[in-house]
């Protein structure tokens, strides 16, 4: 604690990470992410190829100007991204995010496979 204190009071942030749960369903992945305190504006989501990137940002809490000190620090503060790659062709077209009551919630819709064709020979 000692330390995480002495962190802040030489303006450093310490860096967090919000919980992750990835799983899959027939029809897509999901992604929850824990990130209390974030609002929409704080969250950038980014598609390429079969890669998702979420990065966020908290804003530390010590600027205020009325905090004289701080008497225990347990969360965390400042920048973070996580990357996670798919195995499936995602229908990025259809991809959805919500943000409710500190949690994100994304829904990565795979592209559905094309049923067979039968193809008539002439």
């Amino acid at each position: 604690m000692q330390q995480r204190l002495e962190r802040l009071s030489d303006h450093h942030l310490e860096a967090w990470t919000p919980a992750i749960d990835v799983y899959e369903t027939e029809a897509s992945f999901v992604v929850t992410a824990e990130v209390p305190g974030l609002s929409r504006e704080q969250v950038d989501l980014a598609f390429e190829h079969t890669r998702l990137t979420i990065r966020g940002h908290r804003s530390d809490r010590g600027a205020a100007a009325d905090i004289v000190g701080f008497h225990q620090v347990e969360r965390g503060y400042g920048s973070f991204a996580r990357t996670f790659e798919f195995a499936n062709s995602i229908d990025v077209e259809h991809v959805t995010a919500d943000l409710a009551d500190g949690v994100l919630t994304i829904t990565l819709p795979k592209v559905q496979a094309l049923p067979a064709r039968k193809i008539h020979v002439q």
